[in-house]
């Protein structure tokens, strides 16, 4: 899109910047995504950058769009005067507005190891930028914000480790630091710096040398440092090609532009052994592997908190970025035991928006251990699920989560990208509601054109969900699988216990506000006023059908004294009965209680 260039660093600049850098990533991304080696082969630094930075854009484009209708309500009451020296102008937000607004947008919809760091990096700079509530900011504060950027970020890991997008970071912080003049010299100087420092990075990094590529988050902070440039002054940053060879042996290098990750010309590999030769990923590999999981969730909590869970985090795995500050934190972390990661958050606030990503049996660490790339897994289960304990439950059981929270239920996209994470061949899809089944079969359509087989099981609620999983076997034929999964989700029987939050008409009569309703395969079946008596009379209609097993699945808010007269309940009256419990966290039903 056409722009004009800006002079200093307002408001304006905040808007354009963003737009612009969400255009570089969208046309990089899937290079980016090709080379994504380091800290995890699975290929989406580029996908992920890019949802960062489109959460970015969407808070500053919301920004001004409240601006706007705060001033075309005050001409409409005819409200006049003078603005503030810190204001951009009639409907115009103030740079501390935008540049908040840009870091917080980042860091809510922050993805991945590098969407993690450029979300602090963006943070660091609008900490320099909102200060003094100054209208705009010059060359000199750019420097500043450039430099507190890069210092941030380095803070935020808890192992820096150079070669990486830290490192291109702290290069351009440094080339802009020695430069003087107006803004876009400074972001020239800057863009210079990152370009040189990433040319560098297979150098730094065994793992990227053998691979014969560089640092993909390096990459795409050098697309989005151009963009920077072409804010300022209204010209695309030039592209120097880095040499970069890609591609298993036998398939011919490439020389690769690192601003924008496009393959210029093929060039011939220099002799083993000559300077600059670099080896194909196919040749490099100790077998060793690093955790199964990556955990990301938002948290709320005290700094003091936060301290503490970076030293537990740190001790469950690897890869530990925490990001944020003020109340608000972004928190990714690679870890074995995904349900310890989330405990440790809970301890330390209130976690929401959890994804946590099983890396298939293709994609690895390679920290201290390097394997070819882009290797997809035979099968996945990718899964939709209620609470922040089920989440843990769920990858623990190998699946790939997504979070439903109340009232949110995920788009499409969401479950398409779940699909994407999972990065297998063959995908097991379990939506857990009904009313998810056709967000799930769109999904599901759109990746089958990508090329993965995708059997999508009608389940309709967490718990059938577990059972589903629960005869999950991935070495047997996928049609199998499937059978086996659908039939004992469909053995199993749903119920769960929950507040009316208005008087409402119901299969059981007429429910008040504060009531407890007892819902069996999703009809209201009983009302009451009593939590524990409501669930057992619930429990006590499905097991008059017959059973084997309940799963009872508790909600925050719901003490054990609950699952303990349930369980008695069980015991007492059902011979060969058995009973497991699980707490599924803010799953917004109080109690779910399967029947198989």
């Amino acid at each position: 899109m056409a722009q004009l260039p800006q002079t200093f660093f307002d408001a304006l600049a905040v808007r354009t910047w963003c737009g612009l850098a969400l255009e570089t990533l969208g046309r990089a991304r899937e290079e980016i995504d090709a080379i994504n080696v380091y800290p995890v082969a699975d290929g989406d630094t580029g996908t992920n950058l890019y949802l960062t930075v489109e959460s970015a854009v969407a808070a500053v484009e919301a920004v001004f769009a409240g601006h706007a209708a705060g001033s075309e309500a005050a001409v409409g009451a005819g409200r006049t005067g003078a603005w503030s020296s810190g204001a951009g102008g009639p409907g115009e937000p103030t740079l501390a507005d935008a540049a908040r607004a840009m870091a917080h947008g980042a860091l809510i919809g922050a993805r991945g190891n590098s969407g993690t760091i450029l979300a602090q990096l963006l943070r660091g700079m609008a900490q320099v930028l909102a200060d003094g509530e100054t209208a705009r900011a010059d060359g000199r504060g750019l420097r500043l914000a450039l430099r507190h950027a890069a210092d941030s970020a380095r803070r935020a890991v808890a192992h820096p480790v150079e070669g990486t997008v830290l490192t291109v970071a702290s290069a351009a912080a440094d080339a802009a630091d020695g430069a003087e003049g107006d803004c876009g010299t400074v972001a020239r100087a800057a863009y210079d710096g990152a370009r040189a420092a990433l040319a560098a990075t297979p150098g730094q990094l065994p793992v990227l040398k053998r691979a014969g590529v560089v640092d993909a988050g390096g990459r795409g902070l050098v697309a989005v440092l151009g963009a920077l440039v072409e804010t300022f002054t209204g010209e695309r940053a030039r592209a120097v090609a880095g040499s970069a060879c890609t591609g298993p042996a036998g398939v011919p290098h490439a020389r690769v532009d690192p601003a924008e990750g496009q393959v210029l010309a093929d060039v011939h590999a220099p002799a083993d052994g000559a300077p600059g030769a670099c080896t194909d990923s196919a040749t490099a590999v100790p077998d060793q592997e690093g955790p199964a999981f990556e955990v990301i969730y938002l948290l709320e909590a005290e700094d003091a908190a936060v301290e503490r869970l970076r030293g537990r985090l740190d001790a469950l795995g690897d890869s530990l970025v925490v990001v944020g500050g003020d109340g608000l934190w972004n928190v990714h972390v690679h870890v074995d035991d995904a349900g310890a990661a989330v405990e440790a958050g809970i301890e330390a606030g209130r976690p929401h928006r959890i994804r946590i990503t099983h890396f298939g049996a293709g994609d690895v660490h390679t920290t201290g251990a390097e394997r070819p790339p882009r290797e997809r897994a035979q099968r996945a289960v990718v899964a939709v699920v209620p609470g922040e304990g089920l989440a843990g439950l769920y990858a623990e059981a190998g699946a790939t989560t997504v979070l439903a929270r109340p009232g949110e239920p995920p788009a499409s996209g969401e479950l398409v990208q779940a699909v994407r994470r999972a990065h297998a061949r063959e995908v097991v899809l379990l939506p857990n509601d009904a009313d998810l089944r056709h967000t799930a079969a769109a999904a599901a359509e759109q990746v089958r054109t990508e090329g993965v087989r995708v059997a999508l099981i009608p389940t309709r609620s967490a718990v059938q969900g577990i059972a589903a999983l629960a005869v999950h076997e991935p070495d047997r034929r996928f049609d199998e699988d499937v059978v086996s999964m659908t039939s004992a989700a469909g053995a199993t029987r749903y119920a769960e216990v929950t507040i009316a939050e208005h008087q409402s008409w119901t299969m059981a009569g007429i429910c008040q506000a504060g009531d407890v309703l007892g819902l069996i395969d999703g009809d209201v079946a009983v009302i009451g006023s009593d939590l524990a008596v409501t669930a057992e009379t619930v429990l006590d209609r499905m097991l008059s059908a017959g059973g084997e097993m309940v799963t009872l699945v508790l909600g925050d808010d719901v003490p054990d004294t609950v699952a303990d007269r349930l369980e008695g309940r069980v015991r007492e009256g059902y011979l060969a009965v058995d009973t497991v419990v699980y707490r599924g966290g803010r799953q917004g039903a109080l109690l779910l209680i399967g029947v198989e």
